[in-house]
């Protein structure tokens, strides 16, 4: 067979969706149909078996048509799924036999809840349950066109009855409790005769005292709701399974993604947009009286590395490197790989003279490691770091700044408004500048790190530049940062 059982292992069958091909998914689809069928020719086969006992419950000359039917839908899900299967040979026409699978499907089970008496749980496990689970294998909008079809037959099999049509049905004890051909209600006596002559009917026997007759509702009751259970539970745990099978690997895949997207695949490290969203973060959780320090690491003569000895060792040094800076820092500092050969590491409520003394120690631990290479080829690697320290007080002078100009950028709005007479929106133009503030702090925090960096490249490199030591030189240096 195309499609095996073993492939329903819950890790393979949860990948499915992702990896499998459209007909191999049809295939499937058509195997969970056929196990379906089989187990409803499997109830027929018991009925018949035991036609002794629960031929005061089904009609047996309806039975066998039902049967043939079952019979000849299992022939053709067998074929669908066998190795003559036209979908896996004919994948011009699979949409094709996608739809006939679907349509065939949706005709029998509708004609099943028809002949077996309308039942809520075997309409709503194959109405709601069986639809979701055929639009993960095959075209939805054939699937979203049974569904509708399938509605609007529980819905005509419910109204049916009340307009006076007369549906096929197996079971043999219907007793209904509304008005049979006309508008009152029937008195407790009409009930009692119109049971009496169903049962003498029924059994070929006179009329049945009360117990009799109870016990007999009762056993065709429990017959009835007992195959309903049958034909809806199962289906039911099986659809529960497969979704539960689908969330793990959706689960597995966003995990697995989120990771990608978040993760530095060569050296482990925080991505550039991950590393840049937590500073985001960071810089808006750290309190009034803290000091924010920000490292730009690059490390020296990386290009001559790869040219000399190739990109994998380049690679290499960049684990290696990354490695190192994992150890050094603890989980409260934030390390990114920023790009290339760059780092950036953040590291809130840290002092400018701490951040240095982290830097420079750093900086000593990168210079005495021995990148060991093929070929037992070993050399080491220095890098150039630049710094700066957001302190506390130049931060609420930043924030002043900042207040300020959404003051004159609101007001300005407002004047522009009044000239043309439109209302003045003051409290938004103030919401957007704000929202901009933290990742405008952070982009230019960079920078002036980085002018610190490249400070440190001319110099030699091999060495730590502070970028708060280079702007001390400057007059209005905390202005200078925000309006540069």
């Amino acid at each position: 067979m195309a499609v095996s059982i073993s492939h329903l292992g819950y890790r393979k069958l949860s990948r499915v969706i992702f990896g499998w091909q459209a007909a191999d998914r049809t295939s499937l689809l058509a195997l969970f149909i056929l196990m379906e069928v089989a187990s409803h020719w499997l109830w027929c086969l018991v009925v018949w078996w035991r036609q002794d006992v629960y031929a005061p419950y089904v009609n047996m000359t309806l039975l066998y048509p039902l049967w043939i039917g079952v019979t000849l839908m299992g022939a053709y899900s067998f074929w669908m799924v066998s190795r003559l299967s036209p979908i896996r040979k004919d994948n011009d026409a699979l949409h094709q036999w996608q739809a006939i699978l679907v349509t065939l499907y949706s005709t029998y089970i509708a004609v099943v809840i028809v002949v077996m008496g309308h039942s809520s749980l075997v309409a709503g496990v194959s109405l709601v349950g069986g639809a979701m689970l055929a639009m993960m294998l095959v075209q939805r909008r054939y699937v979203w066109r049974a569904f509708l079809g399938h509605a609007a037959v529980i819905l005509a099999v419910t109204l049916l009855p009340y307009f006076g049509v007369t549906l096929p049905n197996l079971r043999q004890m219907s007793i209904s409790s509304f008005p049979l051909g006309t508008y009152s209600y029937l008195t407790y006596s009409e009930m009692t005769a119109i049971e009496n002559a169903v049962s003498a009917a029924a059994l070929q026997k006179g009329a049945l005292s009360w117990d009799s007759l109870s016990q007999l509702r009762y056993s065709s009751a429990f017959f009835w709701r007992t195959t309903h259970i049958y034909m809806a539970l199962p289906k039911a745990i099986f659809i529960i399974y497969i979704f539960r099978a689908l969330l793990s690997i959706l689960d597995e895949s966003k995990k697995e993604t989120l990771q990608h997207a978040n993760q530095d695949e060569l050296t482990q490290l925080n991505s550039r947009r991950y590393g840049l969203t937590q500073m985001k973060q960071a810089l808006k959780s750290v309190d009034n009286q803290q000091d924010f320090s920000v490292i730009l690491l690059d490390l020296d003569w990386f290009k001559d590395i790869n040219d000399n000895y190739g990109h994998d060792v380049g690679d290499l040094v960049l684990a290696e490197v990354a490695q190192t800076l994992r150890q050094f820092f603890t989980d409260e500092a934030i390390v990114s790989r920023y790009g290339g050969e760059e780092f950036l590491i953040v590291l809130p409520d840290t002092k400018h003279d701490s951040a240095m003394l982290i830097a420079e120690q750093l900086r000593r631990s990168i210079a005495e490691q021995v990148i060991t290479a093929d070929d037992d080829i070993t050399f080491r690697v220095t890098a150039s770091l630049g710094l700066y320290t957001l302190t506390h007080g130049a931060r609420s002078c930043i924030k002043q700044a900042h207040a300020t100009l959404v003051q004159k950028e609101a007001e300005s709005e407002i004047n522009q408004s009044q000239k043309v007479k439109l209302r003045p929106n003051k409290r938004g133009a103030r919401k957007i500048l704000t929202a901009q503030l933290p990742q405008d702090i952070c982009q230019r925090l960079i920078s002036t790190a980085d002018k610190a960096l490249y400070e440190a490249k001319g110099r030699g490199r091999n060495q730590v530049v502070s970028a708060n030591e280079m702007l001390a030189e400057e007059k209005n240096s905390v202005e200078a940062l925000y309006n540069n």
